[in-house]
């Protein structure tokens, strides 16, 4: 199952594409009531956006960013039927990719 919903719509010369993440994007400065330990970070620290072999987009995230973070942009062009990527990275090695074709 993936972490990643992503939808693009293209209308009047723009796409708009809107992403939903499902990630715990812990900062590392929570600590467990119960025991007083540290919640270890765990976070997204870079999205990317490929279209037609192209870098799109790149985010530099961090800890402050919100748990299941939501990304939403627009782009002048895209051709419906066509497909772009989009691929993140977290501070633990983790990664994710997700292919959406342009409606």
């Amino acid at each position: 199952m993936s972490s990643i919903k992503i939808r693009a719509k293209h209308t009047g010369g723009t796409t708009r594409v809107r992403v939903l993440l499902r990630h715990p994007m812990e900062t590392g400065l929570r600590v467990r009531r119960k025991t007083g330990e540290a919640v270890a970070a765990h976070h997204i620290t870079e999205v990317t956006v490929r279209y037609r072999n192209k870098q799109l987009l790149t985010a530099d995230w961090g800890p402050g960013v919100a748990t299941n973070p939501y990304l939403e942009f627009r782009f002048r062009g895209g051709v419906p039927g066509e497909t772009l990527t989009l691929k993140w990275t977290d501070n633990r090695g983790g990664s994710d990719s997700r292919d959406a074709v342009i409606a």
